[in-house]
């Protein structure tokens, strides 16, 4: 009898296993993932330890800690946002490497910041963007308003922007909420970028402005900030403007993924009515299939009056990578360099950054004659400060006299970085035959094909006018010719240049390629 109850007991509860047991293949699963992801992290580990040494691994890399691991996002976390710049500043291509080595479909890799927390529980959410460095680009003090009062407003600024409400676009790349126009410096090298990425952000549907609008510069001036400055306002515009920022890496990957999928179609409707597209990091843009959708997309927003922003590091008719119907269009519109930032700007800009780290940090404190003279000294970019900026703060903690003759040490690989760098012939060549789809080989040969002539003369032209070489020493880089063969080249090429426009452009466009 009683195994009669416990056999009809099983029976009404039936429903109930198929449950359980499906609960326990999923907990069972959760687990060999999470496994899975712990090994993965620690064959990194390990083999970063073995890169960098045991010194400088227990330095910067013992507190790291793995977050989360998507498809093709892999989070870290840092106790500390000084250690997460730091990491980010000189070892994330690292890590990156090490991370796709041990798993090709690992695309990103991001680091966060863990805060303190009770009751175990998680001390990041997923859902919240990554916090980047402190901000390096902020508002400049007008004469009106005092450098005391700009500085606690940009810190005010910086505090206050985390709130869990603030707005976001449709899609795309993840926005700092704390890269504002309130915390970006205004200088003569950006005034007239800022004032024109306010009026897009200002606007309302349909009030299209500068388009597209075209900002360029060299790296670390501040072009992402003001994008993503623009973004952040016009998702908070009160007329509602449909919004997406991307960069042209995650364009790339995300149409990858819809044409992969079959899903094309209906990322492209997801584009189709929107007011403000924002895409930063242009000159990334690769493939002919990915432009092609680009410039059907870049089309149809133009031609609907509905706002685009771009940045690169280079002018749109240098983007020689692009498709010439995308580089077209983008010529259509307004383009706009940044410049290095002045003495004043960098100050101002070490200034807020100071501020901004004391909210962790009350105590600490770096003398103004320090801070003037980086500013005076690092003037490549706001990233070379924030790098500098960095070095001063992490050695204030077990040096806390610095002089200015130590300051000097530290800083050496930053000081004049701004410079350009010493180009060599080889470079020249190079480049050059990739520009004119010839090779190097046939430089430097003894064809006189005209196809061959002309870049040969070009490149002998750049060797004389970029280098310090002399017309023998450039003639025997050339396939052993004669100074007065290279003579002829360059007074040719400074003929041609004076009366024929467009070979003066490709000129300046291969100084500027070579340059970089």
């Amino acid at each position: 009898m009683q195994m009669n109850t416990m056999t009809t007991g099983g029976l009404d509860n039936g429903d109930a296993a198929p449950q359980t047991f499906g609960s326990i293949r999923l907990e069972v699963g959760e687990a060999k993932a999470e496994m899975k992801q712990n090994v993965l992290f620690e064959r990194v580990s390990a083999r970063l330890k073995a890169q960098v040494g045991p010194d400088v691994y227990a330095s910067w890399f013992a507190r790291l800690k793995l977050h989360s691991v998507s498809k093709s996002v892999v989070r870290l976390s840092v106790p500390t946002t000084f250690l997460k710049s730091w990491i980010n500043n000189r070892y994330l291509d690292l890590i990156t490497g090490l991370f796709q080595a041990e798993d090709p479909e690992i695309l990103k890799i991001e680091v966060l910041v863990r805060t303190a927390t009770r009751h175990g529980t998680k001390a990041l959410d997923e859902a919240v963007a990554p916090e980047p460095a402190a901000p390096t680009q902020m508002r400049r003090p007008t004469s009106a308003q005092p450098a005391g009062q700009a500085v606690q407003q940009a810190v005010s600024a910086v505090a206050a922007a985390r709130p869990a409400s603030f707005g976001s676009p449709l899609f795309g790349s993840p926005l700092d909420s704390r890269f504002t126009f309130d915390t970006f410096v205004e200088g003569s090298s950006n005034r007239v970028a800022l004032a024109a990425a306010k009026t897009i952000a200002e606007a309302g549907q349909g009030a299209v402005r500068f388009n597209p609008l075209f900002i360029h510069s060299t790296v670390g001036l501040g072009k992402t900030h003001l994008l993503q400055a623009v973004a952040n306002a016009a998702v908070q515009n009160p007329r509602a403007l449909r919004v997406v920022y991307l960069t042209a890496e995650y364009f790339m990957w995300r149409f990858a993924t819809a044409i992969r999928d079959n899903d094309a179609l209906t990322l492209k409707d997801s584009l189709r009515n929107i007011d403000l597209l924002i895409i930063d990091d242009m000159q990334f843009l690769q493939g002919k299939m990915i432009q092609h959708e680009f410039c059907h997309l870049l089309n149809m927003l133009l031609d609907s009056a509905k706002q685009v922003v771009v940045a690169a590091d280079r002018a749109p008719w240098e983007l020689e990578s692009l498709d010439p119907r995308v580089r077209s269009r983008l010529q259509g519109g307004v383009a706009i360099e940044f410049d290095a930032p002045d003495y004043e700007m960098r100050l101002e800009i070490l200034k807020r950054r100071l501020a901004v780290a004391r909210l962790e940090d009350p105590s600490l404190e770096i003398p103004a004659e320090l801070l003037q003279h980086v500013a005076r000294n690092v003037t490549a970019s706001g990233r070379e400060l924030e790098g500098a900026f960095n070095q001063l703060v992490f050695r204030r903690s077990f040096e806390p006299n610095l002089s200015i003759e130590r300051v000097d040490e530290l800083l050496a690989h930053l000081v004049g970085s701004g410079e350009p760098r010493r180009v060599r012939i080889e470079d020249i060549q190079r480049i050059v035959a990739r520009h004119y789809n010839v090779s190097r080989q046939e430089l430097v040969s003894n064809r006189r094909t005209r196809v061959i002539v002309k870049p040969r003369q070009i490149a002998m032209y750049l060797s004389k006018t970029l280098t310090p070489r002399s017309f023998p020493e450039i003639g025997r880089r050339f396939g052993g010719r004669d100074h007065t063969t290279v003579l002829h080249a360059v007074r040719k090429i400074e003929e041609l240049i004076s009366g024929d426009t467009k070979l003066s452009h490709e000129v300046e466009l291969l100084k500027r390629l070579i340059n970089e």
